[in-house]
């Protein structure tokens, strides 16, 4: 028998969970570059920093950001910071907070805008491409495969069948097709069914991602050499950005390494600028002791100490691996379209094969059982 107390526990705990608000969701790259250059050019404008905000928001398409806007602009009307107005409403992450804070403190805000603008959209040009690299293909060939058990499903069968019903013997080739359609029809709906597991499980696990990305970054040097210059142009543009409009080194690193959180990087960068911060040892040694940044990094880091040009190193650096990830893409997808081409020839002779050379070779048979 169920107690008075159990009855409404559950209730409650039901409501709770129903009345548990959203997660906030950060706005899209896209926006924010729309936002950003904005607000730089009204900023550069001599326009300040709250009227900007109401011009840009009234009348935009976006609600959700001109809400936002609003509540920033009654906070900052209302003597708080702009970063923390803009932190409040939790739809901008820590790297552009941590911006946003470095140009006001520095009185350069109108710079931070336009910077974070060219960051994002440098960030969404190489996204952009990455999907291109992999989603494209990797729809061509789901589909693909999914007309290869369909064939030896549906297809495969009905010759069988119509062979049968002669009386002609499959032997040779044939044979060998209507034994990989057996095999497909007993094996298909666990292959389907795993494949589409596998792919909620790395869609949905960031370590597991990780593992299979550390493993074929191992076997396949090119996909190595494109993470690690799509890693390295992140956090170091970001650093660079943060450190030229005053931020300090060491928080400049921390707030970098959400830039790249989920990855290796993140972890590393955060105990480098521990080590530089406490432990007093050179940004360089800290990088080429922690991290797992390329040589070159740790080298143009050590001159940028040595001379005071750490700012022109990092920027030097940035342009550097944005042309190195620029060249490892068109590599890359280069590769891509390749082994896809195999992929895609492979499947459909599968499918011909499987469909048609059983008719062509047993052609002669059935015309002599029909004799």
């Amino acid at each position: 028998m169920t107690s008075p107390a159990a009855t409404t526990t559950a209730p409650k705990g039901l409501l709770a969970a129903l009345n548990k608000p959203a997660k906030i969701k950060e706005f899209s790259k896209k926006d924010l570059v729309d936002l950003f250059r904005g607000l730089g050019s009204m900023l550069r404008a001599q326009i300040n920093t709250a009227d900007a905000l109401k011009y840009y928001g009234h009348g935009l398409p976006n609600k959700a950001i001109a809400d936002a806007l609003v509540r920033i602009r009654e906070d900052i009307n209302m003597g708080m910071n702009v970063h923390e107005a803009f932190r409040r409403t939790g739809r901008f992450s820590e790297t552009i907070v941590g911006l946003i804070q470095a140009g006001s403190d520095a009185g350069q805000l109108h710079h931070a805008f336009q910077s974070l603008a060219s960051r994002l959209k440098s960030e969404l040009f190489f996204q952009k491409q990455i999907k291109k690299a992999t989603i494209t293909p990797g729809v061509i060939i789901c589909v693909l495969v999914g007309a290869f058990i369909v064939s030896q499903v549906k297809i495969v069968p009905q010759v069988e069948e119509m062979l049968n019903g002669v009386g002609a013997k499959p032997d040779g080739m044939t044979a060998i097709s209507f034994k990989v359609s057996h095999f497909t029809q007993a094996t298909w709906p666990i292959f389907v069914c795993s494949a589409i597991a596998i792919a909620v499980t790395i869609a949905r696990s960031s370590h597991v991602r990780n593992l299979i990305l550390g493993f074929v970054m191992s076997k396949w040097r090119l996909l190595r050499l494109l993470i690690m210059s799509l890693g390295q142009v992140t956090f170091i543009s970001t650093i660079q950005l943060l450190h030229s409009n005053g931020i300090n080194l060491a928080k400049s690193i921390r707030v970098s390494a959400n830039s790249v959180r989920n990855t290796p990087f993140y972890n590393e960068l955060r105990t480098a600028a521990d080590k530089y911060e406490h432990s007093g040892v050179p940004l360089s040694t800290a990088f080429a002791k922690y991290t797992s940044v390329d040589a070159q990094v740790t080298h143009m880091l050590a001159i940028g100490e040595k001379s005071a040009s750490l700012d022109a190193q990092l920027g030097m650096l940035s342009e550097m691996y944005e042309e190195d990830l620029q060249n490892h893409m068109d590599a890359f997808a280069a590769a891509i379209s390749f082994v896809v081409l195999l992929i895609a020839v492979s499947l459909i002779a599968a499918v011909f094969v499987g469909t048609f050379l059983p008719i062509f070779l047993m052609g002669p048979k059935m015309m002599q059982s029909g004799i």
